[in-house]
């Protein structure tokens, strides 16, 4: 009889893992990298109220550093330079609100109006449409042999002291932002410092100190530049309004302050401006091609910008697939609304600057770009 085959020893293994069991590994491996990526998802979108002001502290404290530095060269402590650096951007802030909150205002009365005269317009151009789907509901009932009545249930809820409990949270992230952007700007450094001190060995204090110094030089950079674009693009385009367009001064730097604000956001905000744009003309003017003008104003402006000044100024550094970046924004914007929209592009950079400077995930960079 041949010999029984003798037992593995206690503990031991009988040989190599089969390629089904590295399979499973790697299939773990993945699923938990998954539902690792959904929870923290989830969990940005169910704390956004916490998490929201602590990265647009951090986001400004970056912007802002650089400039700290440059006080600090003219032997301005850092604390005088960050209080002097934010009540300066609360200044500005407020003279540009105090010049636009009359046009706003104005403007938020007359469009209601204004669409109401433009509703039978719209009407009878959609005429025709309504008729067409009218002809195929009476066909479909009459094949159908009968008709269903359905009653449309409108609800209304009236909460008068919606406005009590929203307005004074608004104020609160708005000083929760003020205050730990000051602390940041003031503090950050020092605790950074103290943090990569900890850390075990030269290595990781030497790669976490270059990924923190190429964070903020990137950002700041990018943000710095694309803000001085965007201010420029929205003053070209209250000029082109007022000057073409007869619109009031106040009245035409809104609307570049609106540009200017969307197009922080890719793809979509220049969208949407196109659509207010369209609107304004619409509300503006009685004829169809001077209604248009304002819009293609806009639309000519963000192409030379988009196409030609932004890849010009800022090259091939932070250059972002556009696919990766439309995901972004769409899980950005799904998470934290509008102002997931504007974080969306510094974070995917962030991510990308991580990734460069990490052993072994350099390829997944080249995927984002």
């Amino acid at each position: 009889m041949p010999a029984a085959p003798a037992p593995a020893a206690a503990g031991g293994t009988t040989g190599p893992a089969s390629p089904g069991e590295r399979g499973g590994v790697v299939r773990a491996s993945t699923s938990l990298r998954i539902l690792a990526a959904l929870a923290i998802i989830f969990t940005a979108w169910a704390a956004q109220d916490l998490i929201l002001p602590i990265l647009l502290a951090l986001f400004f404290s970056l912007v802002g550093n650089p400039i700290i530095r440059v006080l600090g060269k003219l032997w301005i402590p850092r604390a005088l330079a960050a209080v002097l650096l934010v009540a300066a951007g609360i200044a500005g802030v407020v003279a540009l609100g105090r010049e636009l909150v009359e046009p706003a205002s104005a403007w938020v009365e007359q469009v209601p109006r204004e669409l109401r005269q433009l509703g039978p317009q719209l009407k009878r151009m959609t005429k025709p449409m309504a008729d067409a789907n009218k002809a195929a509901e009476n066909i479909a009932r009459a094949a159908d042999g009968s008709a269903r009545n359905v009653q449309v249930v409108r609800t209304e809820l009236n909460d008068p002291y919606g406005a009590l409990t929203t307005t004074p949270k608004l104020l609160a992230s708005v000083l929760a932002v003020v205050l730990l952007t000051l602390f940041f700007m003031i503090f950050g450094e020092r605790l950074q410092h103290a943090a990569i001190a900890n850390l075990p060995n030269r290595q990781q204090k030497r790669l976490t100190v270059d990924i923190l110094q190429s964070i903020e030089q990137e950002i700041s950079r990018y943000v710095l530049t694309i803000s001085l674009i965007n201010v420029a693009v929205g003053l070209v385009l209250a000029a082109a309004l007022h000057w073409f367009c007869d619109l009031s001064m106040p009245e035409a730097l809104l609307w570049g302050t609106v540009a200017a604000v969307l197009n922080f956001a890719p793809y979509v905000g220049p969208l949407i401006g196109v659509l207010l744009m369209l609107l304004m003309g619409f509300v503006e003017f009685d004829y169809p091609l001077p209604s248009m003008l304002p819009a293609a104003i806009y639309l000519g402006l963000h192409t030379i910008e988009g196409q030609i000044l932004t890849p010009l100024v800022l090259g091939k550094r932070m250059a972002i697939s556009p696919l990766v970046l439309m995901l972004a924004l769409m899980v950005f914007g799904w998470a934290w609304g509008i102002i997931g929209l504007l974080l969306a592009v510094p974070l995917i950079v962030c991510v990308k600057i991580v990734l460069t400077k990490i052993d072994g995930l350099e390829g997944w960079a080249k995927v984002l770009e």
